[in-house]
C-alpha cells in the first residue's frame, strides 16, 4: 500500500550495522537521553522512552547503560545534549536528512558537512528538504518463520489501528500515525507478532532514484553519516535501483 519501502532500502546497511555492538549501544544511550529529557523520566509515563527500552532489551544492553542515560536526562553525570537537524542533497541532488544529539555543535556539524562534501553532496539551509518528508510510526515484522499471509497481516495492522502497509519479500512495514504507535505496537504484540523495529522516524513524501554513477557515492555518504557517533538517525529519499 505505502509507496516508500524504509526496509528496502536500509536492511543491507542496517545488517552490517548491528554487527557493530559498541555503536548501536551509544546510539541507543543517546536515543534513551532522548526521550527522557524530551518527557517523563518514568516509562510508564512515557511511550518514546519504552519503545527505546524495547530497542535497547532486544539489543541485549545491559541495564546499568540505559539507567545511566536515563541519569544523565534528569541531571546527573553533568551531561548536557542538543538536538539538531541537519538537511542537505546527497549526490543525484537526493535529499537527506540528518538527526543528531551532541554535546559539541561544531564538532558534529563539520562532521556532517564533511560527509556530504566527500560524497559530492552539499549541505543545505533549515527548511531545504524537510518538507518533502512526515514524521509516522514504523513497524517492521520480519516474515521468515512467520505464519501468516499478507491478508492476515493487513487485516491486524489495521485492527491494531495501524494507517497503511507495504509487504516486502522479507518483511512487512507498518505504518501509524507517532501518537499511535505504542497501541498499535502493543496490541500487535498482544496478536502474538515478534516485532524488528518500532520507532517513530520520517519518511519522504517523494523519492528520487539514484543515478547508477551516482550509487557508490550515495551510499559512502549514508555510511558515513550513520557511522558518526553523534548521528542519531539519517533519513533518506533515495531509492536504489537493483541491477
Amino acid at each position: 500500500m505505502s509507496g516508500h519501502s524504509k526496509w528496502h532500502n536500509i536492511q543491507g546497511r542496517k545488517n552490517a550495522q548491528d554487527a557493530k555492538r559498541g555503536k548501536i549501544f551509544q546510539k541507543i544511550s543517546r536515543d534513551l537521553y532522548q526521550a527522557a529529557k524530551g518527557g517523563d523520566p518514568d516509562p510508564a509515563n512515557n511511550p518514546q522512552l519504552r519503545l527505546i527500552m524495547d530497542k535497547a532489551r532486544a539489543a541485549n544492553m545491559p541495564k546499568d547503560n540505559v539507567q545511566r542515560a536515563i541519569d544523565k536526562a534528569t541531571g546527573a553525570g553533568g551531561a548536557n545534549y542538543a538536538e539538531i537537524t541537519y538537511e542537505g542533497y546527497g549526490p543525484g541532488g537526493v535529499a537527506v536528512m540528518v538527526s543528531a544529539l551532541t554535546d559539541n555543535k561544531n564538532r558534529t556539524a563539520a562532521a556532517v558537512r564533511s560527509a556530504f562534501t566527500h560524497a559530492g553532496g552539499e549541505l543545505g539551509t533549515t527548511g531545504s528538504v524537510a518538507y518533502n518528508f512526515n514524521r509516522r510510526g514504523y513497524i517492521v515484522i520480519l516474515r521468515e518463520e512467520l505464519d501468516t499471509d499478507e491478508d492476515t497481516m493487513l487485516m491486524d495492522a489495521l485492527e491494531a489501528g495501524a494507517e497503511d502497509m507495504n509487504t516486502e519479500d522479507a518483511a512487512f512495514e507498518i505504518y501509524t500515525t507517532p501518537s499511535d504507535l505504542a497501541a498499535v505496537r502493543d496490541a500487535l504484540q498482544e496478536k502474538g507478532y515478534d516485532l524488528d523495529t518500532a520507532e517513530v522516524t520520517m519518511l519522504p513524501e517523494n523519492t528520487t532514484e539514484v543515478p547508477a554513477d551516482k550509487t557508490a557515492q550515495y551510499q559512502r555518504l549514508i555510511d558515513e553519516l550513520e557511522e558518526n557517533d553523534d548521528v542519531s538517525d539519517v533519513y533518506e529519499a533515495g531509492v536504489i535501483t537493483e541491477e
